[in-house]
């Protein structure tokens, strides 16, 4: 039996869910020796900022929250300033957080959220999906070149630089 996948806005109701999976994220890391997401951020701060915002996303598997990402339409400041160069220049969904609940682990979640993030974006007629991730962030590097996404160069967020993906949509 196939299970029902879908993609949502995030409501105020999932914040406890939202942010467990994000501190399960953050142990991981941890676990996996990376240095991405160790050192308070992000934190529950932001996940109520992101809902707030309507920049929170669920990825839902007959209805139980499997993944989490802040979608962000044309605004990431860091993003302005790249060492290399953006595929294009037109209006482009930010990934950001994204966060898997421990349950889903090694699903192809994170696939499938790309998928849906792709098919969202194409839906709204955004031109491409912008996305970045720590140099040891190995699972998520692998997503990213699997997913089709091109190596653009490297920003500068306030936690430190981090490699610079983009995929055009449409």
């Amino acid at each position: 039996m196939n299970s029902e996948i879908t993609l949502r806005k995030a409501e105020t109701i999932d914040r406890d869910i939202i942010w467990g999976i994000i501190q399960q994220s953050i142990e991981r890391r941890k676990q996996d020796g990376s240095t991405q997401w160790q050192n308070g951020y992000p934190n529950l701060g932001t996940v109520e900022s992101d809902i707030a915002k309507g920049f929170a996303y669920v990825l839902t598997v007959d209805g139980e929250i499997a993944v989490y990402a802040a979608l962000i339409l044309n605004d990431e400041p860091a993003y302005s300033t790249i060492e290399g160069a953006w595929l294009s220049d037109g209006e482009f969904v930010v990934v950001h957080r994204v966060a898997v609940d421990e349950k889903f682990a090694g699903q192809g979640m994170v696939k499938k959220l790309f998928d849906h993030i792709e098919e969202f974006t194409k839906s709204h007629g955004i031109q491409s999906v912008k996305v970045d991730t720590n140099h040891d962030n190995i699972a998520m590097l692998k997503i990213l070149e699997g997913k089709g996404y091109s190596y653009c160069g490297e920003v500068l967020l306030k936690d430190g630089m981090r490699k610079a993906f983009e995929k055009i949509i449409i």
